[in-house]
């Protein structure tokens, strides 16, 4: 909901960070009715998702005697088959406990260094502390080596899938075999015998399949994630300090993007101000705690970031303060990118004020 001027003397600006104030408390006034706000978690403490801890042991296929009839011979072929399937699955089953192991201890790695680096950042440091930059870079391998293990996973779920697909062809075999002519009661004995145990193969593989694939798709949206939460921890020790996770964690869902050619209404109030008034402006800070704000009081939102420039003497001045503005605008832009806010959530306008005395850029919470 847009805020007029009217409003204007309700807000407490905070000046966070040189030219950067957020305008949170009268965007957002505190009615005592709503929900209180939560801290963010500090990042890397939720750990991967857990995943399945089955084990597929093959059944024994039991034995059986020679008939001498063409059913006796089939029997005999059906058996083979099922035990070379049991010996697939087998092999597949040792490769899914080797995949969780490796899973599992990259995993530590990857969550120790994490760890590190944001305790780190915790107590403060130095922007861009080479050492945490570092750390960074270990972080980012290790987390190459769990997607690694996705593909790993992956692979292993297409070779269960052609067993999946052999088994129930197995199990089809075995119970047309039953209608051949020329059996003895032997060969029927041994092909409910065979039956029975295919089956129980054919659950087990369906097992083994199901939790593999689960497995797979919930690694496959862990490992895209914390791709997006390194990105958020670099902008953190680019600025040495702690940023609380990515801002997609926070989104809420059913959303629509900003719509296209929205412009500003006139005395509306930025959440946040941003005044390039001197070079290398430290705005993220401010800029991360206000968007956060925003979103944990309205997960929906969207924003708008609007360069602003000042009205200049000459058609070249202008242009010239256009074209600055703009460049800020966009480094907002990629700021938020990195901060793992959707593209989609974020529009980007420009305009001219005679009141900026300098470039701005101002970002409005819709």
């Amino acid at each position: 909901m847009a805020l007029k001027k009217t409003h204007a003397a309700a807000l407490c600006a905070a000046l966070l960070a040189g030219g950067c104030s957020f305008a949170e408390d009268a965007l957002f006034p505190d009615t005592g009715t709503g929900a209180p706000t939560q801290a963010a978690d500090a990042y890397g403490t939720s750990g991967p998702p857990m995943m399945g801890s089955s084990g597929y042991e093959p059944v024994t296929v039991s034995p059986g005697s020679p008939t001498g009839t063409f059913v006796g011979a089939k029997v005999a072929a059906l058996r083979g088959d099922l035990q070379a399937l049991q010996a697939t699955l087998a092999r597949q089953n040792q490769s899914l406990q080797q995949i969780r192991n490796e899973t599992v201890q990259d995993s530590q790695r990857y969550h120790g260094t994490v760890a590190a680096i944001n305790a780190r950042l915790q107590v403060g440091t130095t922007p861009g502390n080479p050492i945490l930059q570092q750390q960074w870079n270990a972080a980012q391998s290790e987390l190459d080596r769990i997607t690694d293990d996705v593909l790993k996973m992956n692979r292993l779920t297409n070779e269960v899938t052609s067993s999946s697909t052999l088994a129930g062809y197995l199990l089809d075999s075995v119970r047309a075999a039953r209608s051949l002519s020329g059996a003895v009661d032997e060969d029927h004995r041994q092909l409910r015998i065979l039956e029975d145990e295919t089956n129980r193969t054919v659950v087990m593989v369906e097992r083994l399949l199901s939790e593999l694939t689960s497995d797979s798709i919930r690694q496959q949206q862990y490992v895209a994630s914390e791709k997006q939460n390194l990105n958020t921890l670099a902008l953190g020790i680019k600025n040495g300090a702690i940023f609380g996770g990515g801002l997609s964690n926070r989104l809420g869902g059913g959303y629509d993007a900003a719509p296209a050619g929205r412009a500003i209404a006139s005395g509306e109030m930025p959440l946040v101000t941003i005044r390039f008034d001197r070079p290398n402006v430290n705005y993220e800070p401010a800029l991360y705690t206000a968007i956060k704000s925003a979103l944990d009081r309205r997960p929906n939102a969207t924003f708008d970031v609007v360069a602003v420039a000042p009205a200049g003497a000459t058609p070249g001045a202008q242009a010239l303060a256009a074209t600055n503005a703009k460049r800020n605008a966009d480094s907002v832009l990629r700021s938020l990118t990195n901060m793992n806010l959707p593209a989609s959530r974020v529009r980007s306008t420009s305009t001219t004020s005679p009141s900026a005395q300098t470039g701005e850029v101002q970002v409005f919470v819709r």
